[in-house]
């Protein structure tokens, strides 16, 4: 099963056009290849690219989702 997670860009580093990430206090590199970011913005990751841009409403509205899930699965 794959798995597409939601994360806020912390920073990006314009030549490589890869970002710092944050997916709710873990923070992880991204590339940032496939979508015009800037820092601030919410993106869908998937496979360690950012695949599409979020809303800040809609992203938080998913990471409640998540965190709702984890913690049933506890």
């Amino acid at each position: 099963m794959c798995l597409a997670v939601p994360g806020k860009i912390k920073s990006i580093n314009l030549k490589t056009l890869r970002a710092k990430v944050d997916f709710n206090g873990m923070e992880k590199e991204v590339n940032c290849e496939l979508v015009k970011v800037k820092k601030g913005d919410y993106v869908v990751v998937h496979a360690g690219f950012a695949i599409q841009k979020l809303e800040q409403r809609e992203a938080k509205k998913t990471l409640a989702l998540f965190n709702k899930s984890a913690k049933i699965k506890k």
